[in-house]
């Protein structure tokens, strides 16, 4: 008897069943510039050479890391994807760009077209939001590869700034102030830290006593998105660096847009930190540098301004709802 292909574990069916159920999804996302729908063998997006002088093409590309063991514990699979499409706008938001369109790639142990559905939903959602086009990805299944319960996901954002916008930090200069923007949690970095420290003790279906809702519904907060703030920021004053504080911390990342000769100088109680990762720390007893350089431990963006324009980057922020704390300066 002749093999086939769903014997050996990848259902082509199911595929076909996926790509149904997310077309109306991605097509919600769609502007004038998107011109193909999904199913091609690549995507067509028209760029609007009438409003740019010397455009500049920015991209990135990541994933969620192990947030997504997590989602598997919790069975809950349409928040992941908002994690993605956030955490790649901001990538590029704090460059100056402007996003215009994302890709994504899901790898499944066995294909589950639900599953699949629900974290499609939630790039959609999150791209709707950030106005960015959800112009096409790839759903693979991999047997043997991946448990049959599990999946990966890695996303790619492209956006545009003109040349003489973009930000980079080369500004950046001694007496510029730090302003921070609070995190929702943990994000989609440290959590393979916060994993081994919290779920030898709890189940992510406890709560803890210092914190509002259950481990899981914790982890799983969703990661924000700056896009707004840094809009505003960029447009009326003249930001000299922006940072999105993931892997590495505040420290960090923020060394990455600041000159080599210069330093950082950070209030480590300028703010309150978030009951997550006091819980972290305290059940792990782990000291305060490793926090430091795996979590953002409250503060997710960093905008580095000139000592001028501090209450009215502060001020901008309060309007829409954005509090914007000063937490260090730059230093030599």
């Amino acid at each position: 008897m002749a093999i086939t292909y769903k014997e050996s574990g990848v259902n082509i069916q199911a595929g076909d069943e996926t790509v149904e159920k997310i077309k109306s999804l991605a097509k919600s996302t769609f502007n004038k510039n998107v011109l193909s729908g999904i199913g091609h063998f690549g995507a067509f997006y028209e760029v609007d050479l009438t409003r740019w002088k010397n455009p500049v093409l920015v991209s990135s590309v990541d994933g969620v890391g192990t947030k997504l063991k997590i989602a598997f514990a919790m069975d809950k699979h349409d928040t992941v994807g908002q994690d993605l499409v956030n955490h790649c706008v901001n990538d590029i938001a704090v460059c100056g760009a402007e996003p215009q369109y994302f890709m994504d790639y899901l790898a499944f142990g066995k294909l589950a077209p639900e599953k699949a559905e629900l974290i499609i939903k939630g790039f959609s959602i999150a791209c709707k939001e950030t106005g960015v086009a959800l112009i096409g990805g790839e759903t693979a299944e991999m047997p043997g590869l991946y448990d049959e319960n599990e999946y990966d996901m890695s996303g790619t954002i492209v956006g545009i700034v003109e040349r003489d916008k973009i930000i980079d930090g080369r500004n950046v200069k001694k007496g510029n102030v730090l302003i921070g923007y609070g995190s929702t949690g943990l994000h989609t970095n440290g959590y393979s830290l916060a994993r081994k420290v919290l779920l030898e003790k709890f189940s992510v279906y406890n709560k803890p006593d210092s914190l509002d809702c259950s481990l899981g519904e914790e982890l799983l907060k969703i990661h924000k998105s700056y896009l707004k703030v840094i809009g505003v920021l960029k447009e009326k004053i003249s930001v000299n660096a922006f940072s999105h504080i993931t892997g590495g911390g505040i420290i960090g990342n923020t060394r990455r847009v600041v000159p080599k000769d210069l330093q950082l100088k950070i209030d480590w109680n300028a703010w309150e930190t978030l009951p997550i990762f006091n819980l972290i720390q305290e059940t792990g007893n782990v000291d305060d540098k490793e926090m430091r350089e795996v979590f953002n431990m409250g503060i997710g963006l960093i905008a580095v301004v000139d000592k001028n324009d501090v209450n009215k980057a502060l001020d901008l922020s309060n309007k829409i709802n954005e509090k914007g704390i000063v937490i260090g300066e730059i230093s030599c």
